[in-house]
């Protein structure tokens, strides 16, 4: 008797474990790590709100493989160290890839947990020095500055001659400060002033007497969000006239709607915004607003998108195999006409570094007005068929 109960309570065991085992193979498990609070919390948010909402399409669609997506977000508070910790309990938890941080000081801090165990990373981040390191698991989302400073400094060199610059001293500005003195060493343009200001920085007066004290002919301001709009408004009350010049995060939804008027004229070079002339772009805006009540930002669109993309990984690679995604992802090519879950045809480098279409913008009457569209940096990788 003693063993015949031994027995069922044996296949009991193994019958609870297979069904365990049964429903973890039919869910990816993704994890969310992003900045809700703290400096970084409009990125974060609209980044995590991006990814929910393409989770939500494509679990409605059939899901990936026939599995569907499962979604858990974790707060880094604009935080490395917090970022870093996160990505080892998703690491511990066993997702099967990580969507974040962000932030750039923050991935390039974490990004060396989810490289350890092997597990695809998507981030946000913009610095160069992310995807420089060698790492075969990290994806961005966005324009890398290599990607996007060359552009840039095409459209500075043709219109102005000096040039001062307020760059915020981390990793993403001092990437950014190190791309555009490259980028415009190849032009006429000189740089004369180099102003270096904080994160979280309240109080941009100074910067902004030193650019004027500069008598540079436009400035280049490559700060986060939040402070960019504090520099917009200190720029035009100390009477600032001449060209503000930026990149995505000069001109984002959030800093038109802190900045107010001062952030009319702002032109910037912006990889994705919801303003683009693109059915696809168009649509997402509608639903975002649709699910959010809210204009999503450029890192609403970086988080969608990302989801889109890691679900083109998987179907290439055939199976839910985190090596084999991440090799997936090398010389990636992805149409917007057979994923237009994407909104733009992108193409990956050997890297993890993107290149696809991008715009010139311009803020009027308190919105980006699209006044040009740039071709990708490299149109043939980019226009490649769609690799099987």
């Amino acid at each position: 008797m003693q063993k015949r109960f031994a027995l069922k309570c044996l296949v009991a065991v193994s019958l609870a474990a297979a069904s365990g085992l049964s429903m973890a193979q039919n869910v990816i498990k993704i994890a969310n790590i992003v900045e809700l609070s703290g400096g970084g919390a409009s990125a974060g948010t609209n980044f995590k709100n991006g990814v929910e909402l393409a989770v939500k399409e494509i679990n409605a669609a059939g899901g990936i493989l026939g599995k569907k997506i499962e979604t858990v977000t974790s707060d880094t508070q604009t935080n490395p160290g917090v970022a870093k910790g996160l990505t080892q309990k998703a690491v511990d938890d066993e997702v099967f890839a990580i969507f974040g941080p962000v932030f750039s000081g923050s991935i390039m801090v974490s990004m060396a947990e989810s490289r350890r165990a092997e597990v695809p990373n998507w981030t946000g981040g913009e610095a160069a020095a992310i995807t420089a390191q060698g790492n075969p698991y990290v994806f961005r989302t966005a324009f890398g500055q290599n990607f996007s400073f060359p552009k840039l400094a095409r459209y500075i060199g043709a219109k102005t001659k000096t040039l001062a610059v307020v760059y915020v001293n981390n990793d993403f500005g001092k990437g950014g400060l190190d791309a555009i003195k490259r980028e415009l060493g190849k032009t006429q343009t000189k740089i004369v002033a180099e102003i270096s200001t904080d994160s979280g920085q309240v109080d941009f007066s100074s910067a902004v007497l030193k650019a004027k004290q500069s008598n540079a002919d436009a400035v280049f301001v490559y700060t986060n969000e939040e402070e960019s709009a504090r520099a917009l408004r200190e720029l035009r009350k100390q009477g600032w006239t001449k060209p503000i010049i930026g990149e995505t995060t000069l001109v984002g939804q959030k800093v038109i709607e802190l900045a107010g008027e001062a952030a009319n004229g702002a032109v910037a070079h912006v990889g994705l915004t919801v303003d683009a002339p693109k059915p696809e772009m168009l649509a997402f805006k509608a639903k975002y607003y649709q699910a959010y009540n809210a204009i999503s930002d450029h890192n609403g669109i970086k988080g969608y998108t990302g989801v889109y993309v890691l679900k083109a990984a998987i179907e290439k690679a055939g199976k839910l195999d985190r090596k084999a995604v991440a090799q997936a992802m090398k010389g990636l090519t992805i149409s917007a006409k057979k994923y237009p879950g994407v909104i733009m045809d992108v193409s990956f480098d050997q890297n993890g570094d993107l290149d696809r279409e991008s715009f010139l913008v311009e803020v009027k009457n308190g919105r980006q007005i699209v006044v040009e569209t740039l071709p990708p940096l490299n149109p043939v990788a980019a226009a490649a068929p769609a690799k099987k």
